[in-house]
């Protein structure tokens, strides 16, 4: 069976600390750049982070810089959103996702070129 599963997530106070993992089965991870996506009621998806599997260079949002990091665990098949100092507004599900086409190993924030996504997680960062 090929799929993606996020998990992780859960309820948090500000200021705290959450680890999302992006655990693949049935197919290898390390050859796709991973992306990590937000969507929180009525706004837009975006893009948070990125990894890519060319040279595991990373990218971020400017609104989670600093605060975020991605990690790729290849012997686990995990990609790994280790997220800090959590505000309010990083509420949202999260997914991830593998980009295909023939850029399949560089990060975007265009979630329309990665073709396969888990089916989210719940982040919520509340007093």
């Amino acid at each position: 069976q090929v799929q993606l599963v996020e998990s992780g997530g859960g309820l948090v106070q500000p200021g705290g600390s959450l680890r999302l993992s992006c655990a693949a089965s049935g197919f290898t991870l390390d050859y796709y750049a991973i992306g990590w996506f937000r969507q929180a009621p009525g706004k837009e998806r975006e893009g948070v982070s990125c990894i890519s599997s060319s040279d595991g260079s990373t990218d971020y949002a400017d609104s989670v810089k600093g605060r975020f990091t991605v990690s790729r665990d290849n012997a686990k098949n995990t990609v790994y959103l280790q997220m800090n100092s959590l505000k309010p507004e990083d509420t949202a599900v999260y997914y991830c996702a593998t980009r295909g086409g023939s850029g399949s190993r560089y990060c975007s924030f265009w979630g329309a070129v990665f073709d396969f996504w888990g089916q989210g997680t719940q982040v919520t960062v509340s007093s």
